[in-house]
Order: structure tokens, then C-alpha cells, then sequence
């Protein structure tokens, strides 16, 4: 098993390549007793198979003692254990309550994070929510039984039993935290906040030549939010369930984007560098870029244009292959426990998923900043969930074009 320890500062300085330890995998066999029970199976996942519930049909009643570890992918930011900042810990805690080491594998992406827990490595993953619904269907993640997960409880409803984190009602994972993907702008350029994404799309903008926009395919689903608003004749009601002319439509709109861009970016120090230097004028971003950009000096802001955004909603998944699922279990309910949810949100920079955590923040503005309990804020957030075949959107008379059709036509869009 190979673990990562990389600090939030060095990533932030521009470091990409990551410092890999070999450790130890294994537990105590005796300590490890899990009781399980049949899960309810669910069957629309994918069209192309029914999504496992584990390895065995199973699924825990009830948690025996920790195997001594637990090996996790994670974001960067999302698994802080004091090393990078020693006021910056809510592993240590963990480790102590539990006897459960930590180990971590940062990911730089969700393709990145699917290919790692395909391995069967790993016990769990702070997976996004394009990534999540690639996971149940390739069954790497088992349904979670949340009467082990007391801090479940207190989780905003709205975060729970979504599309990306669920299937037929049963929850694949709890929910992380959240945010909005927005648009950044230079202030010394607009001196009045733009209000709309087209400064990212039209080849009017006063940012051409200087847009920043996020390298991934599912970026494309930015220019289908888009397109919702401007082209209402396409008929466009989710921008993840878009049929061959939607798709068309939204790949058009990428192409001629593409005249007026000056950075694709994957690492989010790379936006922060472009912000920070003034060759990124307008972009879209994550909050967390803004505050570290203008904590440097950045002339910029963001909002969320009136079109709506994508955003994400991250999930804690354990592994149907878990070498350690009481440890796992464990780790899911410490992670969005009120203290341990509000410094990991207030770290990374999104809004929590616990509803107490808002009191706990060291900034008390933090969740107004994030809109962490602000439904309606929400409700135009897309958040990032694997395109399939079959049309989230309800349809049944087209199919929608698949994620790998999505992969293929925007590696062709930055070829």
C-alpha cells in the first residue's frame, strides 16, 4: 500500500508531484468481526448492470474494534493531520479515539481517484460526484448502513440520498461538505461585477484572451447551464442528461470558447498563480481559489452568475473491498462530526455538511460566506454527477450521451 503525507502549503506553492511512503497494509483478523446483514440491491445505477452491494450481498449491523488502520484517497486539505500546520489536525484526534492510523493517497482528480480504488488498495474515498455513480457501477463502493454513522443524522437533509450519493434511496457514503464552481473576475477590468457566464463563453467578452476555465470533461456540463438559459429551445433540464444535439450543442459552445482562452487549468494553484499575476481575467473557480489568490494580493471576486453553476458535493465511500471497515466507519462518522467537519470546511474552503458545524467555525461568518444553510442558494447548483446512457433527467424516449463519450470529445475539444 502506498500512502501520501503532502501538506496543503507545499501544494499551494506549486508542488505536483506527490512523496510516496510504502507502508505496512494488514490487521488483527480477530478484532476485525463485522456482523452483516442483506442489503437492499439497487438497480439503476447504470444501464449496464445492477450496482453490487459488497463483495458478500452484505452489509454491517454493527461495528467489532478497529484493525490499527485505515487507508484513504482524499483531496488535498480533506485529511489534515498537523503536519502542514500544527493548529491544522483532526486526524490526530482520530487516531487516538479509535486506534486507527491514518494513510492517505491525495488524489489530483476523480479519474485519478477511480483508477486508485479500483486497486481494491484503498478503504474508502472522499469522492466527488463525478466520480461517485462510476464507483457504484463498477461496484468498488458498497451502500453504507447509517445507524453506524450517528453524526448521519445531523447532515443537511438537502445533502442526503442525492443522485451522486445514492441509488433507489440507498446511501452510498456520507456527505463531505459542498460548493459552488463561480465565476472570478478582475476587478481592475470590471469595475461592475458581471452577472452572467457568457464573459466565459461569448467572443465578445472583455476577458478574451485571458478566460481560465477548468480542464475536465466535466466542465462540459458548465457550457450545458449555460445553454439552458440561452438556448431554451434546446430543452435542456439537467446539463448532465444531454441528449446528441444537447451534447452537440454544448461542444459548439466549448469550441468557440476555446478562441478566447488563456489557461486550462487541472491544479487549482495554477488558476491561483494566473489570478495572483493578472493573466487570468475571468474564470471559473472555487471559493478557495479566491481566498488564497486575494489573501496574496489578487485583484479579483467571484460570483455565482444568474444562469446557476456546477458545483460538488463530496461523499466519504468505503470500499467493497475494505481491509479495514470498522476503522472506515469509524473515520466517516469522525469526519462529519461537528468540530472535525468544521475545520476540515473551513481548511479546504466550502461549506460543511454538518448542520452544527456552523457554530464551531473559527471565523463565524464562515457558513454565510459558503451559504452552508441556505436552501435556496442552492437549488440553481448542479452538482457534478457521471453523466449515463440512461437520461437522469427522466427521459426515456433518447439516450443521453455516457461519460466516456464525454471523455473522448473533450480530450478531442484540448487536442
Amino acid at each position: 500500500m502506498t500512502t501520501t503525507h503532502r501538506s496543503l502549503r507545499r501544494l499551494l506553492a506549486g508542488a505536483a508531484v506527490l512523496s510516496v511512503v510504502a507502508v505496512a497494509c494488514g490487521g488483527d483478523d480477530d478484532d476485525a468481526a463485522v456482523t452483516t446483514t442483506a442489503a437492499p440491491v439497487a438497480t439503476d445505477a447504470a444501464p449496464e448492470t445492477d450496482p453490487p452491494v459488497d463483495d458478500t450481498g452484505t452489509m454491517p449491523t454493527e461495528l467489532g474494534a478497529g484493525e490499527g488502520e485505515v487507508n484513504l484517497i482524499a483531496w488535498a486539505g480533506y485529511v489534515e493531520d498537523g503536519s502542514t500546520d500544527p493548529a491544522v489536525d483532526w486526524v490526530t484526534p482520530f487516531e487516538e479515539a479509535t486506534g486507527c492510523q491514518v494513510n492517505v493517497q491525495l488524489g489530483n482528480s476523480s479519474d485519478e481517484m477511480v483508477q486508485l480504488m479500483q486497486t481494491g488498495e484503498y478503504d474508502g474515498v472522499s469522492a466527488s460526484g463525478d466520480a461517485t455513480l462510476r464507483l457504484i457501477a463498477g461496484g468498488e463502493v458498497a451502500p453504507v448502513n447509517t445507524d453506524l454513522i450517528p453524526n448521519y443524522a445531523d447532515v443537511f437533509p438537502d445533502l442526503k440520498l442525492q443522485k451522486h450519493n445514492s441509488v433507489e434511496g440507498v446511501p452510498y457514503g456520507v456527505p463531505h461538505g459542498r460548493g459552488a464552481n463561480l465565476l472570478v473576475y478582475n476587478t481592475d477590468l470590471y469595475t461592475t461585477a458581471p452577472d452572467s457566464w457568457g464573459e466565459m463563453f461569448e467572443t465578445d467578452s472583455a476577458a478574451a484572451g485571458s478566460v481560465s476555465v477548468y480542464d475536465s470533461p466535466i466542465y462540459i456540463a458548465d457550457a450545458a447551464v449555460y445553454l439552458m438559459s440561452t438556448q431554451p429551445e434546446l430543452g435542456i433540464t439537467n446539463p448532465y442528461s444531454l441528449d446528441q444535439t444537447q451534447f452537440d450543442a454544448a461542444m459548439a459552445l466549448l469550441e468557440q470558447q476555446k478562441g478566447i482562452v488563456g489557461q486550462y487549468w487541472a491544479l487549482y494553484t495554477d488558476q491561483q498563480a494566473a489570478l495572483e499575476g493578472g493573466t487570468a481575467l475571468a474564470g471559473t473557480t472555487w471559493q478557495v481559489i479566491v481566498n488564497l489568490a486575494k489573501a496574496n494580493g489578487a485583484k479579483i471576486d467571484a460570483v455565482k452568475p444568474v444562469e446557476g453553476a456546477t458545483g460538488w458535493s463530496d461523499t466519504w465511500m468505503i470500499s467493497s473491498k475494505a481491509a479495514h471497515p470498522n476503522c472506515m466507519y469509524m473515520w466517516m462518522d469522525h469526519i462529519i462530526s461537528p468540530q472535525a467537519n468544521a475545520e476540515v470546511a473551513e481548511w479546504f474552503g466550502e461549506a460543511p455538511a454538518n448542520t452544527a458545524s456552523c457554530d464551531l467555525t473559527a471565523d463565524p461568518d464562515h457558513c454565510s460566506t459558503y451559504h452552508a444553510g441556505e436552501t435556496d442558494y442552492w437549488t440553481d447548483v448542479w452538482y457534478w454527477t457521471t453523466p449515463e446512457e440512461t437520461c437522469l433527467d427522466g427521459r426515456t424516449d433518447v439516450t443521453c450521451v455516457p461519460y466516456t463519450e464525454w471523455v473522448n470529445a473533450w480530450n478531442g475539444l484540448r487536442s
